[in-house]
């Protein structure tokens, strides 16, 4: 992707995360409402008031523990049995963050992480 394209990318990213208020859904320290009792979330997850997604609600996000919330990366998902893909925004991650979601999400799902080329600090290394 040309450099340019790739930051008008981000950029829309980042104004999204900024323009529309977060529902958090699933608070940390809960579990899955449809998963085994012991899948317990990592982090805060819910999505983005008035947007849409593949799936019917809102575009999903993951808030980290660091206290400014910007955009570390995207999380694209691929629920195999479900035959469904998305977009999961994360905000305010530390690579421990990023890590803890990683191992959170289903053995059917295939997942791809995508730092923001601005947060390199918060690169995964697998």
């Amino acid at each position: 992707m040309n450099s340019q394209k790739e930051h008008a990318f981000w950029e829309a990213m980042k104004n999204l995360a900024v323009s529309h208020r977060i529902v958090i859904d699933r608070p940390k320290g809960k579990p899955h409402p449809n998963w085994p009792a012991d899948r317990i979330y990592p982090l805060d997850y819910g999505y983005f008031e008035d947007t849409s997604a593949s799936d019917g609600g809102g575009i999903d996000v993951w808030l980290g523990s660091l206290p400014n919330k910007a955009l570390t990366g995207i999380l694209c998902t691929f629920d195999r049995l479900k035959r469904d893909a998305e977009i999961k925004l994360l905000l305010g991650c530390t690579p421990e963050d990023v890590e803890s979601i990683l191992t959170f999400q289903s053995e059917n799902m295939k997942t791809l992480y995508i730092p923001n080329p601005k947060e390199k600090k918060n690169e995964i290394h697998s």
